[in-house]
């Protein structure tokens, strides 16, 4: 049957910091970190273990052959969680760690087509609120839209509402979890900018989450619920965490439960049709050079490709496509790597019913 809808989701872009140096106008490399003092050191990192990264690189180098897959896939949308902000000013949150790319570089975005960040993460005020006030203009100066973040409480609430002509909509309602490290100083208030941040309660959770989409569905829309949510490591799925899935989809009629902040990928879920990514991973970002970790091959990412079928917002297929991240840039994966994920996927899925394998093609497919 053909899809309905198909849509590109990816997990953590972070194109700041090492990233943003090798971009064509890198920003100022100065950081506030107990680990390295400039962005220009995570770029030494990287060589020390790939070789020479080129500078002042194409707009779309770190997408790399992401480009020309998602080309050949004809993508309705491209959705992806930015865990950078976009500015040249503010001043760095205390922290440890601050992420942020110059916006001269914000073609980076538009050179995979992206249609949309999410802004709910515990990334997006590393430079306060003014860092985010610039972020959040530059996106609009650059057309990508957002969800999650505003200048107000009811603004960073608002589903953002995303049409393809002879498509249904697409609603994206973005959280940001207290788990993922998120400052709860972060929450945007009547009138104060900030993160849309997700109740502690789940019965407040699906309220909130009912209330904000019923201001503007429509029959027949497609419903995004993006979750940052969790810590970075490890593939445990915390309980709460299934129960709030599958509450959005008994409960708030959500198609795909969108979630992310680890930094590899983790299981995914089918429940009553619905798709439920609870970690994407990290899909661009620039810890190519440290150490730490490695059971979870994190250089390994992957980008999802969601088709849903006809009228009803049920999965009809997920596909993944695997890549190494390598330079800074995205290279597809070869065969051993990507059975290596199709493997752990498989083992994670387990739980839940659900199957990864490997395609002729390498990429994966999830049965159930």
């Amino acid at each position: 049957m053909t899809p309905n809808l198909r849509l590109f989701l990816a997990g953590d872009v972070m194109v700041g910091r090492g990233i943003d140096q090798i971009l064509p106008h890198p920003g100022d490399p100065t950081l506030y970190e107990s680990y390295l003092n400039s962005a220009a050191d995570y770029v030494a990192l990287a060589e020390r273990r790939c070789g020479a990264i080129p500078r002042a690189v194409r707009a779309d180098y770190v997408w790399g052959d992401l480009v020309s897959d998602l080309q050949q896939r004809h993508c309705d949308l491209r959705l992806v969680n930015l865990e950078t902000a976009i500015t040249a000013t503010g001043r760095p949150e205390p922290k440890g760690i601050n992420y942020r790319m110059h916006p001269a570089n914000a073609s980076v975005l538009t050179a995979a087509g992206i249609d949309a960040c999410i802004l709910a993460n515990n990334h997006v005020l590393d430079w306060g609120r003014p860092g985010l006030a610039e972020t959040l203009q530059v996106l609009k100066d650059t057309g990508v839209a957002q969800s999650g973040a505003g200048h107000t409480r009811d603004e960073a609430a608002t589903p953002l509402v995303l049409t393809t002509p002879g498509k249904p909509r697409v609603l994206l309602l973005a959280y940001a979890a207290l788990s993922s490290g998120v400052p709860s100083s972060w929450a945007a208030g009547p009138q104060m900018p900030g993160v849309n941040l997700l109740p502690a309660d789940l019965d407040e959770t699906i309220a909130a989450a009912r209330a904000s989409l019923g201001a503007v569905r429509q029959d027949g829309d497609v419903v995004i619920i993006s979750l940052h949510w969790g810590g970075n490591w490890g593939y445990r799925i915390d309980p709460e965490e299934r129960a709030l899935a599958h509450a959005l989809i008994d409960t708030a009629d959500v198609d795909i439960v969108y979630g992310h902040s680890s930094h590899h990928p983790k299981a995914m879920e089918v429940h009553s049709g619905k798709l439920i990514l609870y970690g994407c991973g990290d899909l661009i970002n620039d810890y190519e050079g440290i150490g730490g970790h490695d059971q979870y091959r994190s250089d390994l990412v992957l980008a999802y490709v969601v088709d849903l079928l006809p009228k009803s917002g049920t999965l009809g297929a997920l596909t993944m496509i695997p890549y190494r991240i390598h330079a800074f840039r995205l290279k597809r994966a070869d065969a051993g790597e990507a059975q290596w994920l199709a493997d752990m996927l498989d083992r994670e899925c387990l739980a839940f019913g659900g199957h990864v394998s490997l395609a002729p093609d390498l990429t994966l497919l999830l049965s159930r």
